[in-house]
């Protein structure tokens, strides 16, 4: 066992003394230094070693000894190779495989000190190995090129499904090209940055109505509905006419589906965001195609029954946790019907990203940790969430990373805080080229956080009252404006948002069936499935969508 007695830091390089000789990434390497005013001055001879095969990207240990909290990543910064280094806060530990921290019990990896490196295959070679139509696997295996990255294993070592990501299939959709993506059905740029409408001419940048969509995902109940009375209520009017509306990506646990159907009535879009809300990561993004029919359409057979929900609006997904399931995900999609996918995050630049469809290449790198972006062609939008900019000053403040929901801004503390948010990050949408805002909530953190939903529904009032450009539109509705650009002027001639444009009256039903349900599938619990339509035999769940003993 080595014995670590001191650590050194030199330009931002955590090295560890041991006993005279220093151990990088469990290695031994020498090391000359000497004893200088500020202490002991270290110069590594094997950083370039210790760096190889290393995605930049990637956060690894360089001792298991320990309390498992501090990795490094090998950063090629302009003063040449160094290690920059993270430290989780007590109690955590820095988990490798998702890589990032987490409660320190829950990390499963502390006696490692990488990711395990899984075989690749050999694209690029200096002169061509294997037939016209072969890549040649890792172990120098030739097969044929379609069989790559199609979730099968094919190569004897299994590399054929080892380089899959957005950049790396071999198979992978091709980059935008705009003379063949064509709207109504097909919109991409190749950075995803440019408006539809502008590049023929038919719109300018400052006659594109800027469209704020709130989203709000999770279980639609009795507390977070106040929030969204105050929020949406009969008198907050678009420059159209029609009353502002947002967009509710429900899970079905604890739902209120009398409630969720009333949403539905007052023309607010109503997507799915899963049956379950497995809190594994690993779920998500290494789903099967099985597992995310059984949630996602499941998840939408039960709104559909539950809330009787009839018209075929139920088209938009968002995956918990904003984990993306690759291509088998959109393979779902598809095959189902599903019109868009808003789990995808962009991070934080200086122009936000327009929707695009996935018919090309993602314009964007895959952003997050171990995420599983689809790399192939797929016939489905995506509402790519821009991270926001949360910086108090952003003339003086350093660089901060952006968030992707608001809810999410961890350093939004107070009411003032929070109202700058929202300003500053509209005036970087419609003062650039007036990529729609997403501003995606929580809505357990509005409720929590006392005041917070006055200072959005005081926030949207002011918008409103300032601007005759600004619409507070669904999800589905920005598509539908992306499919027939329209100018602000003629917006309220558009007949695509007068759907259900100001809606009165009362719910369907004041006193819905307030059903005590169970299932099998979680034994010892009983529900309250609230609903305006007759009860089910069963609670609801992932094998039992209708509630009536049906194996989905």
């Amino acid at each position: 066992m080595w014995h670590l007695t001191r650590l050194v830091l030199l330009f931002g390089v955590f090295v560890f003394s041991v006993g005279g000789q220093f151990r990088l990434g469990g290695a031994k390497g020498q090391y000359k230094y000497k004893r200088g005013k500020s202490g002991e001055e270290v110069v590594q001879d094997n950083l370039d070693e210790l760096c190889q095969g290393q995605p930049g990207s990637e956060y690894f240990r360089l001792t298991t000894d320990g309390d498992c909290r501090e990795v490094v990543r090998c950063d090629k910064a302009a003063v040449g190779l160094r290690l920059a280094s993270v430290k989780c806060p007590s109690g955590l530990g820095f988990d490798l495989e998702r890589q990032t921290c987490d409660w320190k019990a829950n990390v499963k990896n502390c006696d490692r000190l990488s990711k395990p490196r899984l075989v690749k295959p050999n694209f690029d070679t200096v002169e061509p190995v294997c037939p016209d139509g072969q890549l040649q696997c890792g172990n120098g295996e030739c097969i044929d090129r379609t069989l790559f990255c199609d979730s099968q294993p094919d190569c004897g070592d299994g590399s054929d499904e080892n380089a899959c990501s957005v950049d790396e299939d071999p198979n992978g959709a091709p980059l935008c090209d705009p003379t063949q993506c064509l709207l109504p059905d097909c919109f991409c740029s190749l950075d995803g940055t440019s408006a539809p409408g502008v590049g023929s001419g038919r719109l300018e940048i400052s006659n594109i109505p800027q469209m704020i969509t709130f989203t709000f995902n999770g279980a639609v109940n009795d507390e977070n509905n106040r929030v969204y009375d105050k929020l949406f209520h009969e008198e907050r009017i678009n420059p159209n006419g029609c009353t502002a509306k947002g967009t509710f990506f429900v899970s079905h646990k604890y739902t209120n589906y009398s409630a969720v159907q009333d949403l539905h009535r007052k023309g607010h879009e109503i997507g799915v965001f899963s049956i379950t809300n497995d809190e594994d990561p690993k779920y998500w993004t290494e789903g099967s195609y099985d597992n995310w029919l059984a949630e996602m359409a499941g998840a939408r057979l039960i709104i559909e029954r539950f809330a009787n929900i009839t018209d075929g609006t139920v088209v938009g997904v968002r995956a918990p946790y904003l984990r993306i399931g690759g291509n088998e995900q959109f393979n779902m999609m598809a095959d189902q019907f599903f019109a868009y996918d808003s789990t995808i995050t962009a991070s934080l630049a200086s122009v936000p990203l327009w929707p695009y469809t996935l018919h090309y290449r993602m314009p964007h790198k895959c952003h997050g940790n171990s995420q599983n972006c689809p790399s192939k062609s797929h016939p489905i939008w995506e509402m790519p969430i821009n991270e926001l900019d949360r910086r108090e000053d952003p003339e003086f403040d350093e660089n901060l990373t952006g968030c992707h929901l608001v809810s999410s801004c961890s350093n939004i503390y107070h009411k003032d805080q929070f109202r700058h948010l929202l300003q500053h990050n509209f005036d970087r949408h419609y003062g650039t080229n007036r990529a729609p805002l997403s501003l995606s909530i929580d809505p357990s953190w509005l409720v929590s956080n006392k005041g917070f939903a006055d200072v959005v529904s005081e926030w949207m009032t002011h918008i409103l009252n300032t601007y005759t450009d600004v619409y507070f539109v669904t999800e589905l509705q920005v598509i539908q404006w992306i499919q027939n650009p329209t100018s602000a002027n003629a917006i309220p001639g558009f007949q695509a948002w007068k759907d259900k444009c100001l809606i009165q009256g009362q719910p369907f039903c004041a006193n819905p069936n307030p059903c005590p349900l169970a299932t099998r599938e979680l034994p010892g619990e009983e529900f309250r499935l609230h609903t305006c339509v007759e009860c089910p035999k069963n609670y609801p769940w992932i094998q039992d969508p209708t509630g009536d003993g049906f194996s989905f």
